[in-house]
């Protein structure tokens, strides 16, 4: 594989049918960050900018079976894993990626839509911590996540966050990123917690209706940077920051009375391109 090789990004998420959040998003975020995507359903979901109104998981071996025939024919540079939906899924994926040790992982341990919707069953709690919080190269939590996993409080300051991005790391991921768009404040930091290395990246909170798919986004993007080879610290801050611009653009689009869509691909849609 030389450098000019485009990479190969593989999601297994489920499916959002207004293209905001899940596999959509995802797909968006790999080719918005010059990646080629690929997605294993995970769960079918019924939702719109408004809320989600029906959840149906897909059969375990299903998604198992769904994994190997990607990794048995096309080269995969790196994994994103986002909605599980319940314990028997999380087990298989975790047995499914188990030969495959080595390709970054990064792990967005999705549990609430945005309109609060469940979308983890709570059984899979223990199975998504002792099955694939060890596989991830990246764990990806916002702060209702990381209190979730850890059965605390959840961080209203910033110490708190860095104390449990800390314990979040000793679970088994390799690094953690706990992200701090829940605080109260004018600021939107994220503490990335690798090796003991404790590292923030600061970023203004821009106020707007249009988060659904933040998170599915973000670590699309994340996973797209490592396939490429980018250090962790690098990958978190050019995913950030094109993060913060599709969302800074999203008023652009019209998509929904809800919580609307980040611009996936507002670098390379210009007003000319709309009549």
């Amino acid at each position: 594989m030389t450098s000019s090789t485009i990479r190969n990004v593989l999601s297994i998420a489920g499916s959002d049918p207004s293209g905001g959040a899940g596999i959509q998003a995802d797909l968006k975020a790999f080719s918005a960050r010059g990646c080629y995507g690929m997605a294993v359903i995970t769960a079918l979901t019924a939702q719109n900018t408004q809320g989600v109104s029906a959840v149906v998981p897909l059969a375990p071996d299903f998604v198992a079976e769904q994994i190997r025939m990607v990794f048995a024919d096309v080269r995969v540079d790196a994994v994103k894993i986002g909605m599980i939906a319940n314990a028997g899924i999380a087990s298989a994926v975790a047995e499914a990626l188990k030969p495959h040790r080595g390709i970054p992982v990064v792990l967005d341990p999705v549990m609430i839509a945005k309109g609060g919707a469940p979308l983890l069953d709570p059984a899979a709690f223990e199975a998504l911590k002792s099955k694939l919080l060890p596989l991830a190269t990246l764990l990806t939590p916002n702060l209702p996540e990381a209190a979730a996993l850890l059965g605390e409080a959840e961080a209203s300051e910033r110490t708190v966050m860095e104390a449990q991005a800390n314990r979040l790391a000793a679970l088994g991921p390799k690094a953690v990123l706990v992200k701090g768009g829940h605080l109260p404040g004018a600021e939107s930091p994220d503490v990335l917690v690798s090796e003991g290395e404790v590292r923030w990246f600061e970023a203004a909170r821009f106020v707007t209706r249009n988060t659904h798919g933040t998170g599915c986004s973000l670590s699309s993007a994340l996973a797209a940077e490592l396939a490429k080879g980018r250090s962790l610290q690098d990958a978190v801050r050019q995913a950030k920051t094109w993060l913060a611009e599709a969302v800074v653009a999203s008023g652009r689009l019209s998509v929904g009375s809800g919580h609307g869509p980040v611009h996936h691909f507002h670098a390379l849609w210009s007003d000319d391109d709309t009549p």
